[in-house]
């Protein structure tokens, strides 16, 4: 079973050398590499995105197994779905699905399902694949889109996953896949970006979902951020550090309705 690219073409090149040389184009060579235990990604067309997220990857000592939390951008599916198995393919190869990860998974969290339609065409996860592969080609993956709001099953989620990875993969990387304020002018997306990447920092997901739903900033992963920093903390987190941030207006010099991109690492 093999989920094929959605968005190559379109977010990032379909061409595997031109997708490599581009790659290599954002990333930093020369950095200190950390393990983490999670992160906050973008997932715009690399063109806008880009630059973050590779400067944000160069930093992470890529483990053999990486957990992708996406957001639901298309509707499909169900509230909290896992790709069951198999592989997903970019032009750089296919990345084989840790499925033991997953059986583990649906055993201990009955809230969680196999479920591919809402993967097919969702952009979050696939563009975070690209990267991962460029520094660890061997890695292993496990992807699940979340569309439901309900922060006590986010919570919950966070820490069955927590007690999963503990237990069978405990080097494993994830990744909350998420753009910040979207089509706002540049200082009210920095004004408001500052606000929910503060709490991100601080690794206190209730402040930032309360105050992101509060504010109306249109963070399209919040849900997933939430998991991610339950999960880390369950896992012995202690700090966070904001790698990279900008915003589409950085690229185009269009300032007047820009989307915001943060680069975080949870250690």
């Amino acid at each position: 079973m093999i989920r094929y690219p959605a968005v190559a073409g379109s977010f990032y090149s379909p061409d595997k050398t031109q997708l490599r040389s581009d790659i290599e184009d954002f990333v930093n060579k020369d950095v200190e590499k950390y393990a983490v235990l999670g992160i906050v990604s973008p997932h715009a067309g690399y063109i806008y995105s880009g630059r973050v997220a590779g400067n944000l990857y160069s930093k992470i000592e890529i483990p053999d197994t990486v957990i992708i939390l996406s957001p639901n951008h298309t509707g499909f599916g169900a509230p909290y779905s896992i790709w069951p198995g198999g592989s997903w393919r970019t032009p750089l190869g296919d990345v084989a699905v840790d499925e033991e990860v997953v059986t583990e998974l649906l055993h201990v969290c009955n809230l969680i399902e196999k479920d591919k339609e809402a993967h097919l065409y969702e952009h979050a996860a696939e563009v975070q694949i690209p990267f991962i592969q460029y520094f660890k080609p061997s890695v292993k993956i496990v992807v699940m889109v979340i569309s439901s709001r309900n922060i006590t099953d986010l919570k919950n989620i966070g820490k069955n996953l927590s007690q999963v990875l503990n237990k069978i993969r405990p080097n494993a990387l994830v990744i909350a896949s998420s753009d910040m304020t979207h089509h706002e002018t540049q200082t009210s997306a920095n004004r408001k970006d500052k606000i929910a990447i503060a709490e991100i920092l601080a690794l206190d997901e209730d402040k930032l979902y309360s105050k992101v739903h509060e504010m109306r900033i249109t963070m399209c992963g919040i849900y997933p951020t939430v998991i991610m920093l339950v999960c880390s903390k369950e896992r012995g987190a202690k700090k966070a550090e904001l790698v990279r941030y900008e915003t589409s207006g950085d690229i185009t010099g269009d300032y007047d309705q820009v989307v915001g991109y943060a680069g975080i690492m949870v250690i």
